[in-house]
Formats: structure tokens, C-alpha cells, sequence
């Protein structure tokens, strides 16, 4: 059971909702607000999150009103009991069920393989070795593959999808091409590809994806998304937009991951 000594609840500023995290263990960081921002075709939908960590895609993706049932998939336990904590505090319930459990399990029981129409993912983006490895377990599981890398990911992705679904991702954009070759090994064909810049200038870090299972081929690569403005720590309008707010924000916590 985890230790609620050791937890913030934290507002989302987006549809009023909370989140408990951990004090000193894994906190969501602004990526999985620019992949929300980045998925569409949600109304009327069946979702799957994989490797959910406290349930921030779920929790985005409920504010939006849109989706029929979200489900969040996460290995660690205390992760997983803090997520379902933050869904009932929300009074989501009845929305978003959070499931105990190893993405490298699935198809598994309640999990039928095919059986839903989108599927998400913020996977851990560093292969273990590299980069610095943080000190805590929840936080060094939730960057670097160490239950499960991109493989996993893609493969669930594609087992998990009924034909036609959409698969949305936040990467590293350095592994790009990891990313798209293991798509292709579970026929999610891209369709969007879209870079985020830390500012104007600079190199993409991150890139967003939308596949469609047994898609045909053609991808459509969008505008960049740069995320802070000038030199300081202001958000732009577009990620001001995504947060909900209509006037300038400084980051806070949610910094890009990389």
C-alpha cells in the first residue's frame, strides 16, 4: 500500500480535475499534455493506455468528453493503486478503469486482443545503459526500458487494435526510425507525424505519431509544435491552449522529459 505521507494532489488546470503523484517518485511531465493535444478521433471510442504510470493520459483524455470507456494498463503496483485513487476522486469511475498489469502480458483476462478502437502509449524513451538512471524505481521504470521497451510497446499496440484503429504516441524524435520500423512490424501504418521543438530554432526532441492498423500508406507530417517562447520559460499559445488556459503560464513541474 503506498505511503500518502509521500504524495501531493496536484491541479490539472485542465476540466478542474486532480492528480495524486508521488512526492519524490515518478511525476508527469508535459509530454503526455502535448500528446493529448495531439490526438483527435476519440468521440464514441474504446481507449487503451499503455503503461499508464498515475493515469495522466486517461485523466487528459476523460476531460474532453468524448470517449465511451478508457482503460490504463500499469506494471507497478503502488503506481497502478495511486492511479485508481486519482480516478475516484475525480468521480471517473464509471469512465476509466486502471488495470494492474504488464503491457508484455497482453491479450490477457477483461483484455481481449482487437478489441479497441484507439490506443496510446508515452513509453520510457531510454534503452537501459544509457543516460542517467534515477534513483527511485518508479521513476528510472517510466524512462528507460526496463519493463518492456519500444518492441512491447508497438507489438500490444498492434495486438490490442481493432482494424482501422488509431495507435498515438509521444517518442524520442533521435529514435524516429526505431519507432516507425516497429510500427511496421505490427501494421500500424503512419498517418500524422508531427516534431515539437523546445523553442523556435531548435532541434526537435520529441515527436508525436498517430498509425492506423492496417492502414494504407500515405503520412501526413504536420506544422511543428515549439513549446516555450523566446528565451524564458513561458509556454506558447498553442500549449497554453492544450493546459486550457487563455492567458500566459511559466512552467512549472511539467517540463519536456528530455
Amino acid at each position: 500500500m503506498t505511503s500518502r505521507l509521500n504524495e501531493t494532489l496536484d491541479d490539472l488546470t485542465i476540466g478542474g480535475l486532480k492528480i495524486i503523484q508521488a512526492k519524490n517518485g515518478y511525476r508527469f511531465s508535459l509530454d503526455p499534455v502535448l500528446l493529448n493535444g495531439f490526438i483527435s478521433g476519440v468521440r464514441n471510442c474504446s481507449v487503451l493506455d499503455l503503461g499508464t504510470g498515475n493515469g495522466i493520459i486517461p485523466l487528459l483524455l476523460s476531460a474532453r468528453n468524448e470517449a465511451l470507456s478508457i482503460t490504463g494498463v500499469e506494471v507497478q503496483q503502488e503506481m497502478a493503486e495511486r492511479a485508481g485513487r486519482t480516478i475516484q476522486l475525480n468521480g471517473l469511475k464509471a469512465l476509466v478503469s486502471i488495470v494492474q498489469g504488464d503491457i508484455r502480458d497482453l491479450p490477457c483476462d477483461g483484455l481481449e486482443a482487437a478489441a479497441f478502437d484507439v490506443v496510446t502509449a508515452n513509453p520510457p524513451y531510454r534503452e537501459p545503459g544509457t543516460g542517467r538512471v534515477a534513483a527511485d524505481n518508479e521513476r528510472s521504470m517510466a524512462r528507460h526500458e526496463l519493463a518492456g521497451g519500444l518492441d512491447a510497446f508497438t507489438r500490444a499496440a498492434g495486438s490490442m487494435l481493432k482494424s482501422g484503429g488509431s495507435f498515438y504516441v509521444v517518442y524520442l524524435a533521435e529514435r524516429l526510425a526505431e519507432l516507425l520500423t516497429g510500427m511496421a512490424t505490427f501494421n500500424l501504418e503512419p498517418k500524422r507525424l508531427r516534431f515539437v521543438h523546445p523553442r523556435e530554432g531548435q532541434p526537435a526532441r520529441l515527436v508525436l505519431v498517430q498509425g492506423r492498423k492496417d492502414g494504407r500508406p500515405g503520412v501526413q507530417v504536420e506544422s511543428p509544435l515549439v513549446v516555450y517562447q523566446g528565451e524564458g520559460r513561458n509556454y506558447t499559445d498553442e500549449v497554453l491552449t492544450m493546459y486550457g488556459l487563455g492567458r500566459r503560464k511559466e512552467a512549472g513541474g511539467e517540463e519536456l522529459t528530455v
